[in-house]
C-alpha cells in the first residue's frame, strides 16, 4: 500500500527541503506515464504536479480523477493537484480520495474561498490558492491565513510551454514580504534555468517545471540544475540583504 504523509508531516518536509522543483506531468509522455513517473522519481523529484483542466475555466482539457488514482498507485511522491476548473467545490473530496496531497484552487473560480480551503485541510490535505497573471495580490490577501501554499501563475493557465510573464516576480516578492508568513510560495509557468533564478530571488520556494524537464535528455541533470540555480539565487539574495 502507498504510504501517504499527514498534512503537518508533509508541510514540514516541504519546508525543510526548499527549494523544490516539481515536474509537471502535463508535459510528460502519457503513452508511457508510469515510466515517466519512475524516471522523474529516480531523478530526484520531491513531488509531482498534476494539472486538472475542464475546458471551461481554461481553454483546454487534461486529466481527471482516474488518472490521479493511477498516478497514486505507482508512486509515494506527494501529489500537488492544481484544479484549473470552474467548480472545484464538487471535486475536492474525489481528488483527495484519489490521492491528492495538496489541492490548489483558483481565486478567479472561487472569489470567497475560505470555506473550501478549510474543507481541504479538514480532509487532511494541504490547501493552496492560486492567482493568474492579471489578478492582483489584493484578491487573495484576505484568505492567506487559510492557505498552506499560494501559487503564483507566471503564464495564463491552460497550456504548457508558454513564455514566463515577469508580472509574477512582483507578486511573488509582495507575498514573500508578508509579515509572519506561514504559507509556501510556488510559481508555475515558463520555468527554466533563468526564470527559476529570478523567481527564487523574489521569494518563491516551489517551482513547477514541465517542458523544461520532460523535453530535456537528462531529467536528473535538469532538475538538479533548476534546484541549484534556485538555491544559489536564494543565497546571493540573503547575502545582499
Amino acid at each position: 500500500m502507498v504510504r501517504r504523509l499527514g498534512r503537518e508531516e508533509l508541510l514540514a518536509r516541504f519546508r525543510a527541503d526548499r527549494p523544490l522543483v516539481l515536474p509537471s506531468l502535463l508535459a510528460c509522455d502519457f503513452a508511457h506515464l508510469e515510466d515517466e513517473i519512475r524516471a522523474v522519481e529516480s531523478a530526484g523529484a520531491p513531488a509531482l504536479h498534476l494539472d486538472i483542466m475542464d475546458g471551461h475555466f481554461v481553454p483546454n482539457l487534461s486529466i481527471g480523477v482516474p488518472i490521479v488514482e493511477a498516478v497514486r498507485r505507482v508512486t509515494e511522491l506527494p501529489l500537488d493537484v492544481h484544479l484549473m476548473i470552474t467548480n472545484p467545490v464538487e471535486y475536492i473530496e474525489p481528488f483527495r480520495n484519489a490521492g491528492a496531497d495538496l489541492l490548489t484552487i483558483h481565486i478567479e473560480a472561487v472569489p470567497e474561498p475560505q470555506r473550501l480551503l478549510d474543507r481541504i485541510r479538514a480532509l487532511g490535505g494541504l490547501a493552496g490558492l492560486s492567482l493568474n497573471p492579471p489578478t492582483p495580490v489584493s484578491a487573495v490577501e484576505p484568505y492567506l491565513p487559510y492557505c498552506d501554499l499560494v501559487l503564483v501563475m507566471s503564464v495564463m493557465p491552460g497550456f504548457g510551454g508558454q513564455k514566463f510573464d515577469p508580472v509574477a516576480i512582483g507578486k511573488t516578492r509582495e507575498l514573500a514580504a508578508r509579515p509572519r508568513r506561514n504559507f509556501l510560495l510556488e510559481i508555475d509557468g515558463g520555468i527554466d534555468p533563468q526564470t527559476v533564478t529570478l523567481s527564487a530571488a523574489a521569494g518563491s520556494e516551489m517551482f513547477v517545471a514541465g517542458t523544461t524537464i520532460f523535453k530535456s535528455p537528462d531529467y536528473a541533470a535538469t532538475i538538479e540544475r533548476l534546484r541549484s540555480n534556485a538555491q544559489s539565487s536564494v543565497q546571493a539574495t540573503s547575502a545582499t540583504n
